[in-house]
Order: C-alpha cells, then structure tokens, then sequence
C-alpha cells in the first residue's frame, strides 16, 4: 500500500483487498486518460481519478495488443498550480517500475532537488535523453505523512528583506563555486564559518526553530523524500468525494520556492494558518513540461 494515500484522504485502505477496491474504483471513475503508443502491441496508459480539483490518485500501467489494461503502479497525487522551477532537468527512470524521477540544483535550496515525475506519458512522448540536461518549467506539489503547525519567527520589513538578498547572493555564489571560482568557494566557506559562530552562541539560549526560519533536508532512505520547514501562505480544507475524509491544502514557501502540500487532518498537530510555520516530512512530486 502506498504510504501517502492518507494524505489525499484515503486513510482507510488498510488490507491489500482496499488496495484492489481503490485500483478498481480509479480505473471505473477516471477522470482523465494519457495514452502513449510503444508500438503495435503495447502501449502506457495512465488512469487519473480526481477526489478534489487537482488532487487524486492515478493508476498506471500497459494495454496488450488484445486492448486487455494490466495495472503495473498507483500513486496519490496533487497537481502543482505555480512553476517552482526552470533549473536543466536530468531524468532517470527507476529500476523497479516504470516510474521516473526528475533531478535539477536549485540554488536556493542548497542541494539536488528530486521529485517523481507525475506526468510519465507526456515525458515519454518527448523524453528527455540519457545524460541530457534540458530547462523545463517544472510544477511540483508534496504530500505529507505528518508534520507540526510552529509559530513565525519575529522580525521587520528591513531584516525580512536582508534574508531575502543574503540568499539571492548565496545561490549567485554557489552557481559561481560550481564552475570553478575559486573566490566565490572561498566566500562560502567564510559564510558557513561564520554562520556557525552565530548559531553555536544563539542555540544557548534560543531554541533552534528561532534561529533556522526554513529548511529543506533529504530525508530517510527515498531520494524524494524530504523533511521541510517553511512558511504557510495559504490553507484550505478539503474533503475527498469518494470517502469523505478531509485534508489540509497549503501552499508553503520554503527556500524561496512555493509549493502545495496535502495532508491528512488528523496527521497535522497545530493549527495552520496563513504567516505561521509547517514543519514536516514530505514526498515530493512534480508535472515537467517537456
């Protein structure tokens, strides 16, 4: 069973039987069909069955050269409404399904962003090449397994924007580093060092969520899978149509990026609300505009 069907509000499916109902329920309902033709016997179908506006479940998999649907995967999905990035995309496909997983550096995030692919039949009707970098538009969106509601950190117009143009000159810095400057590796390193300083004499006597206002960290042992913390700037409450079960909407802005994150509600502790913080562990997915 996929671990973040909760987050789309199919908290339910507990058994394999659940699993098999909710296969047939999205093939029976789909709402959306992407077909893509590998030859004159076999061909990539993906089934997406909506249960709120831009969020679902898609099941994939391939007809036969009778027209007979063999499901190969599923995966809970929500559609990203704002491009996140435009960085060269490199993608790889995974060794277990058919499955794909995009990678770019972001320099605003300070290491390799990798998300799934959410979009495969239109990756595979103009793919990207093996070893090939590409600027694609990407939308991406997360769904969470849990997270916490933290309170905003305090601060003025004037120190919000200094965060602001102090990682507009990082992310410069760390493109520069990357091509070989050797002042710019330099400047980092003087940073880092003194940022540790400044955090090492706060942490006596703050608590760290006071002094880290956002974070994007890889998380566990899946490449996409993240733990992240950032700003809350909008919320809705949503209710899946199929199983009444609700969830969170909300789009946060981490590291400069801005993107929709679902969650189930019992699996949020705190309020959310726009201007305070989101705090948790997320799968991140994204539709690539190939």
């Amino acid at each position: 069973m996929h671990s973040f069907l909760r987050a789309v509000g199919f908290g339910s499916i507990k058994s394999r039987n659940d699993e098999e109902k909710l296969i047939s329920l999205v093939i029976d309902n789909a709402t959306e069909k992407q077909v893509f033709r590998v030859s004159e016997e076999r061909s990539v179908v993906e089934l997406i069955m909506e249960v709120t506006e831009d969020t679902g479940v898609v099941v994939r998999g391939e007809t036969d050269a009778h027209g007979v649907f063999h499901v190969a995967h599923y995966f809970p999905f929500r559609r990203g409404n704002a491009i996140t990035t435009e960085e060269p995309l490199f993608v790889n496909k995974r060794v277990d399904t058919d499955a794909y997983t995009g990678m770019c550096d972001d320099y605003r995030l300070g290491v390799s962003l990798i998300f799934y692919i959410q979009n495969v039949v239109d990756y595979l009707k103009n793919p990207i090449k093996k070893k090939e970098r590409r600027k694609c538009p990407v939308y991406l969106a997360a769904l969470a397994s849990e997270g916490k509601i933290l309170l905003p950190v305090e601060k003025t117009s004037k120190e919000a924007e200094k965060v602001k143009t102090d990682l507009k000159n990082r992310s410069a810095l760390i493109a520069e580093a990357k091509q070989g400057n050797q002042e710019a590796m330099q400047s980092l390193t003087f940073d880092d060092i003194d940022q540790y300083a400044v955090v090492s004499r706060r942490i006596r006597k703050e608590d760290i969520y006071s002094i880290v206002e956002t974070s994007f960290i890889p998380y566990g042992s899946e490449s996409d899978n993240y733990s992240i913390l950032g700003y809350i700037n909008s919320v809705e409450r949503q209710r899946n149509i199929y199983t009444n079960e609700e969830f969170y909407v909300m789009n946060v802005e981490c590291n400069e990026m801005n993107y929709d994150v679902c969650i189930h509600v019992d699996d949020l502790l705190g309020e959310p609300a726009v201007g305070r913080r989101f705090r948790g562990n997320v799968w991140m997915q994204g539709k690539v505009e190939v």
